[in-house]
């Protein structure tokens, strides 16, 4: 029997009543696993009222004592990885190594976190006129709401949710209805850890549900992690609400490889940045961009076995080096844009297309495709696939490759390969992009920095975890404050100064 799973609110599991469900797959075998509940508008009423009655004691809560929960779950993470990564796997079909290392990107921000009493400090000025004290402190905005993506359902609601409630805020997660088992777990593990019941709430749902959070007056931010079609209606319908929002979107990351780079060091980090998670990653590298003709070729001779070898596997094939695809729909998305790359006339040096693995024949797997010759007007160019296809771009010259780039709509992640400092170092200041990696494919920064791209790669003025986060999940107020001291003034009209 096909199982139903639940909201979690208030501290405990909550069956939905709105009577709309969906199915949730396995993409290796294309079964049904479960049943999921999609809220009402009503019901997302009644979770962000828990949510804002709990948010008003944990906002009150000494900022060492949310430390402490915080530390407590870090220690239950660490001890209960396994079983999160295998909750995450059947849903996603990510490979298990794969799903250990997203758990430890989220463990990176809990640690992170863990340092609020230092982090949300404030600034003090003494005697800044006339015996007047200026302070200014943080204080949390009540409920937060995080929109989070199928790819990462255990680091992205981390991302958000450790920062939000570290800041003293409550939290509530609409994960992806791809894979909801995951963040269900992490809500049970708050509430273990010591959180007090409301403060950290999952409710599943699909469109209804994101309008209800984005137009909820109790609900003042919005996080949000997507495609960029989607986040840019939910930054411009959260701001139209007078909400602020942080929404990262799509990208098309680009690697530069220089003639003096390190071909075989190029071909490994292309093969992992390209192909791991099967391409479905928003910092994955899906353009290859060799500086010349002789150093396209000499690329593509190597890449072309590497890629070929690569094996197809369900999240429990130890050997497997890519995973199925998401849904149906993706596979189907994914092998309709490789047939328009050939179409357009790039030259397909691989095909994934008509993949299959005994006995997992309905799995959502396409294999490692390779385009070489791709043109920038080509729309596997143009188009974030997110799947494990990647283009071979080939400019005659280093500054026509970082024109292109600049002139992509997407500027989340970016990479160069070379052994020349001068050229990486004009290669930061030149391109604009959010994230650059100097000989490293995938530059997602660790916790204590910031995440964040550019262009159309993200809606806001604010990046996701590392100090701007402490910004975007508090509110400010400055305070001048004067004790009497026997000083007569007399009123004045004028502006206050300092004088």
């Amino acid at each position: 029997m096909t199982e139903t799973l639940k909201h979690f609110i208030g501290g405990r599991p909550v069956a939905g009543d709105s009577g709309r469900f969906g199915d949730v797959f396995n993409p290796a075998t294309g079964e049904v696993s479960a049943k999921l509940p999609y809220a009402s508008t009503e019901e997302i009423d009644r979770a962000v009222a828990t949510a804002k009655a709990a948010s008003e004691k944990w906002g009150a809560t000494a900022v060492p004592k949310r430390a402490a929960v915080i530390f407590k779950m870090r220690e239950l993470m660490v001890a209960r990885r396994d079983e999160l990564a295998e909750a995450l796997c059947k849903e996603h079909g990510k490979t298990k190594p794969d799903a250990l290392g997203e758990i430890q990107r989220g463990l990176d921000v809990i640690e992170f976190a863990a340092g609020i009493p230092h982090l949300i400090k404030g600034e003090f000025n003494s005697n800044i006129g006339g015996g007047i004290d200026l302070y200014s402190i943080r204080e949390p905005l009540g409920v937060v709401g995080g929109i989070t993506p199928f790819n990462f359902p255990v680091m992205i609601p981390l991302w958000m949710g450790a920062m939000a409630i570290a800041c003293g805020n409550a939290y509530l997660n609409k994960p992806s209805e791809r894979c909801p088992s995951a963040p269900n777990m992490l809500a049970e593990m708050w509430l273990e850890a010591g959180l007090p019941e409301g403060v950290w709430n999952t409710i599943h749902g699909d469109k209804e549900a994101v309008d209800a959070l984005l137009h909820h007056p109790d609900v003042p931010a919005i996080s949000f992690v997507g495609s960029t079609h989607v986040g840019e209606y939910i930054y411009n319908e959260g701001c139209r609400h007078n909400k602020r929002v942080q929404a990262f979107c799509g990208a098309k990351n680009h690697m530069v490889i220089m003639p003096d780079a390190d071909m075989d060091q190029a071909v490994d980090a292309l093969v992992g940045a390209g192909y791991g998670s099967a391409g479905e990653r928003c910092m994955a590298i899906s353009v290859a961009v060799p500086v010349g003709e002789e150093t396209s070729k000499r690329l593509v001779e190597k890449l072309t076995p590497k890629v070929q070898g690569l094996t197809l596997g369900p999240w429990n094939d130890e050997s497997a080096d890519i995973n199925p695809l998401i849904t149906r729909q993706a596979k189907e998305r994914v092998e309709s844009l490789i047939q328009r790359g050939v179409d357009e006339g790039a030259d397909l040096k691989v095909d994934g297309r008509g993949a299959t693995l005994q006995g997992y024949e309905n799995g959502y797997f396409v294999g490692g495709t390779l385009f070489d010759q791709v043109k920038t007007d080509m729309e596997i160019y143009k188009t974030e696939i997110f799947g494990p296809v990647l283009s071979v771009m080939a400019p005659s010259s280093y500054d026509e490759a970082v024109d292109m780039i600049n002139a992509h709509e997407y500027g989340n992640g970016v990479a160069i390969f070379t052994r020349d400092g001068d050229a990486a170092r004009n290669f930061t200041d030149r391109v604009d992009v959010g994230m650059i990696g100097v000989n490293v494919p995938i530059p997602v920064p660790m916790a204590f920095h910031n995440f964040g791209g550019a262009k159309r790669s993200k809606f806001g003025d604010t990046q996701m975890h590392g100090p701007e986060s402490i910004r975007f999940f508090t509110k400010m107020k400055t305070i001048s404050s004067r004790w009497p001291s026997g000083i007569k003034d007399g009123y004045q009209l004028a502006f206050p100064t300092n004088d």
